[in-house]
């Protein structure tokens, strides 16, 4: 593989916490809850009333309304936070550039508010007519087709969809293909809709959703904590732009941090529980380390999948242990970001590498919020910089994350040396 470095110089996000990059950072550094009752749909007759829902969302501002009405959410959510992108690197408009630019995006489920509403429909039409949009509105890779219509992108658009692990492997993939030379600008990161009747059931009747917190969302989603009972559905994109080194300085662009390394995994163990001796969890972490060239001591910062489940939470804890090793394990800040921001399924790999950015580039470690009684006992014994950040200095941090299926993804960024 050539040895091309591979920069970030651009990012957009619409989050549970704020429908900007820099709102979303304020509500992490001040550790605020984007979780509250659920209003996109009626839920007042299932068992989960709260999530976090992106708010005040007006997919007119980013794009034709007459476009926005032929998306499902998570491609209107992925197409703003595309346009925030290329802004913010300076390439929208760069027909030259974004001729020869890729889309990588990571999508978990797609447009399930979609098949929901479809499926219904052709039901009341006697099961031979429904809504000729359903299913270009519904297919995962139709966020990244969207985005390549409404800017002007011509590289290679592809979707990765590995759970709640894919943003985190979307990142790695377009990091592979820039370092590679198969690319030198490539749009990657997540996005994910899926607040709808249909989606909480089926999480529901998992068990793996949180409840009981209907007098106080905000105090759900706790990881790591004695009192932690589920996730929280949350939505959202975050979508980042990826560079080679020598290309972004040629055109003068502002650089925000490196990606340095990446690692997969997959437990072949359950579909939808991690293993809990965390030893397969943890080879994507190491692997991610192995490619960047990195000691386990040369990172500062991890920020936790953390999903406030009693399984994750505690088999996490033991992949960190098992790649870092006791010692390092034991200096290094964590943080689960989803205790602010819930579960954004297959964005959350993107919104939390994005936050990683940010935490390197305002030397501030983001805290876990609602850690009132950590859950030593129960294997979580290391510091998760329970509901107060941390000024810092961070030179590297990873972000990894675990889904469905056993799959396993982490991702370094670094400052830029």
């Amino acid at each position: 593989m050539a040895n091309r470095r591979v920069v970030i110089t651009g990012m957009g996000a619409i989050t549970p916490l704020g429908n900007t990059v820099e709102e979303t950072w304020a509500g992490i550094k001040a550790a605020k809850s984007g979780i509250g009752p659920i209003t996109l749909f009626d839920a007042s007759v299932n068992k989960v009333h709260y999530a976090a829902e992106v708010k005040n969302f007006d997919p007119s501002l980013y794009m034709d309304s007459k476009d926005a009405r032929k998306m499902a959410r998570f491609t209107q959510l992925g197409v703003a936070a595309a346009k925030m992108a290329l802004d913010d690197s300076g390439l929208m408009g760069n027909a030259e550039v974004l001729d020869e630019t890729g889309i990588i995006l990571g999508v978990g489920i797609g447009g399930l508010e979609e098949t929901e509403s479809d499926i219904l429909s052709m039901a009341k039409m006697g099961g031979v007519k429904t809504n000729p949009m359903a299913i270009p509105k519904l297919i995962p890779n139709e966020v990244g087709g969207n985005i390549a219509i409404q800017f002007g992108v011509h590289g290679p658009v592809q979707s990765v969809a590995t759970a709640c692990s894919s943003g985190t492997d979307a990142l790695g993939v377009a990091f592979d293909m820039v370092r590679s030379g198969r690319l030198d600008t490539c749009l990657s990161g997540g996005a994910e809709s899926t607040i709808c009747q249909f989606g909480v059931v089926g999480f529901e009747v998992l068990h793996a959703l949180s409840t009981g917190f209907d007098d106080d969302p905000t105090k759900a989603s706790r990881p790591f904590d004695k009192d932690r009972n589920g996730f929280i559905m949350g939505e959202g994109s975050a979508i980042l732009v990826l560079e080679e080194y020598e290309h972004a300085k040629a055109r003068g662009a502002k650089i925000y941090a490196e990606i340095a390394g990446y690692g997969a995994s997959c437990d072949g163990y359950h579909l939808t529980a991690p293993n809990p001796d965390g030893i397969c969890g943890s080879k994507c972490m190491t692997r991610a380390l192995k490619d960047a060239g990195m000691d386990p001591s040369e990172i500062q910062y991890y920020n936790a999948h953390g999903t406030s489940t009693m399984k994750n939470d505690s088999s996490e804890t033991n992949m960190i242990k098992i790649a870092f090793g006791e010692e390092n394990a034991r200096k290094l800040k964590i943080s689960s970001t989803k205790s602010m921001h819930g579960h954004c399924l297959g964005a959350t790999g993107a919104v939390e590498a994005m936050i990683c950015v940010k935490a390197i580039n305002d030397s501030f470690v983001p805290c876990t919020k609602n850690l009132d009684n950590p859950d030593v006992e129960g294997g979580c014994d290391l510091d998760y910089v329970p509901n107060k950040g941390i000024e810092m200095n961070i030179d590297a941090a990873m972000s990894a994350t675990f889904g469905f299926g056993g799959h396993n993804g982490a991702i370094i960024i670094k400052k830029v040396k």
